[in-house]
């Protein structure tokens, strides 16, 4: 009633107290426009790293996708031609960068759970593969065993088959991110908790992600920055190893990894000294793919 009063009087006169109500509206609403209101901060301090809140699942267990990818991608552009040719055929024309995160995906299906050990591999210090205690229901090494062996049997279903050439791809991957070698006290660093440049994170979410996506590249400029003066001396050591042997040199910089500052604060030092690593395995993880591949369906 005031208003409308002060309305025929002074068209002005009610003017602040509107947009005092419209601006309440707008960042109190959650729904409006998509938005959520006030970002707030995620710093936390020190004594706040051990945090009682779980990082979200999506945060455990794989290269992030541009890692994934970058590895497919390179793997894809070593193959043979009778490889190149046979891959078209499984994968229906995809690319082996577009179905490397395929196991990651399928997380959401529970008629896949029986993969979820297959990820990663624990053999704690001083201990190798064959000394290590078993996981039941496999692990990485025992899955590549497994699919690379039936792969090269053949006399599979196409789905078998483009299921297993899938899941080779994304555990070659994932065995070169050093904390799928586990030490078995930390679940591959998920368990060590601190801060990315201010925001909470875990140690394996740094190495699988934080690293790479703070270089804000795509996979395909990943992959073409580190895949630079590969010569065919290099190639042929790098594919002439087994996966096992991969998997103890992803052991073997575990010490890197867990070089830590006291206060759980990590941003540009570390990366500094660590991202190199980070390259370098990606692109031993592409070039193995392709030997692998190479292996099961060249001449």
């Amino acid at each position: 009633m005031y208003c409308k009063q002060a309305f025929t009087t002074n068209r002005n006169a009610c003017l602040p107290i509107i947009v005092v109500i419209l601006s309440i509206v707008l960042f109190s609403s959650s729904n409006l426009f998509g938005h959520t209101g006030p970002k707030t901060s995620h710093r936390l301090t020190a004594m706040e790293i051990g945090y009682d809140k779980p990082m979200p699942f999506t945060a455990y267990f794989w290269w992030g996708q541009i890692g994934h990818r970058a590895t497919g991608l390179i793997a894809q552009n070593l193959l043979s031609p009778e490889a190149q040719r046979e891959i078209e055929r499984v994968l229906e024309g995809n690319s082996l960068a577009e179905v490397s995160t395929w196991m990651d995906e399928v997380r959401s299906d529970p008629s896949f759970d029986y993969m979820g050990p297959w990820h990663y591999v624990t053999i704690p210090p001083s201990k190798t593969y064959e000394t290590a205690e078993k996981a039941e229901g496999g692990d990485v090494l025992w899955a590549l065993d497994k699919v690379v062996g039936e792969l090269k049997a053949g006399g599979l279903s196409p789905e078998q088959e483009a299921i297993k050439l899938k899941v080779l791809v994304h555990l070659i991957g994932d065995l070169h991110q050093p904390l799928h070698v586990g030490n078995g006290t930390d679940r591959g660093g998920n368990d060590v908790r601190l801060e990315w440049f201010g925001e909470r994170s875990n140690l394996h979410r740094v190495w699988d992600s934080e690293m790479i996506n703070s270089k804000q590249l795509s996979f395909t400029e990943l992959a073409d920055f580190i895949d630079d003066g590969l010569d065919e001396t290099v190639i042929e050591e790098w594919q002439s190893t087994h996966w096992y042997d991969w998997a103890m040199e992803s052991q073997s910089l575990l010490d890197q990894v867990y070089d830590l500052p006291e206060n759980g604060s990590l941003s540009y030092e570390y990366m500094f000294k660590n991202f190199n690593a980070v390259q370098l395995r990606l692109l031993q993880a592409g070039v193995r793919m392709a030997g692998v591949i190479n292996d099961i369906y060249g001449e």
